[in-house]
């Protein structure tokens, strides 16, 4: 288990059992586990696992491309409406 972090947490007793019922389900060895069960399956829906490669450079470039032809300067209103119906 790779990036693990120890916690103390109060939880309610449906979440309790909702996690006992995937720590039986699933054969794993406690409810932390199944928390992270929980989080494998719907954690998709909020975090990215891991960002791409692509992205980042993709990203990175546009913040060069526009620190080169703008610096810190501010966009209008028009100026970003322009840009969006382009």
């Amino acid at each position: 288990m790779s990036g693990s972090v120890n916690m103390n947490v109060k939880i309610k007793d449906y979440t309790s059992r909702v996690l006992g019922v995937l720590k039986e389900k699933y054969a794993l060895k406690d409810k932390g586990q199944a928390l992270d069960k929980l989080a494998e399956m719907y954690g998709d829906e909020f975090v990215d696992k891991e960002v791409k490669d692509e992205i980042v450079k993709e990203v990175i470039e546009s913040c060069n491309r526009h620190m080169k032809k703008y610096g810190f300067r501010s966009r209008t209103t028009f100026d970003l409406r322009k840009i969006i119906e382009e």
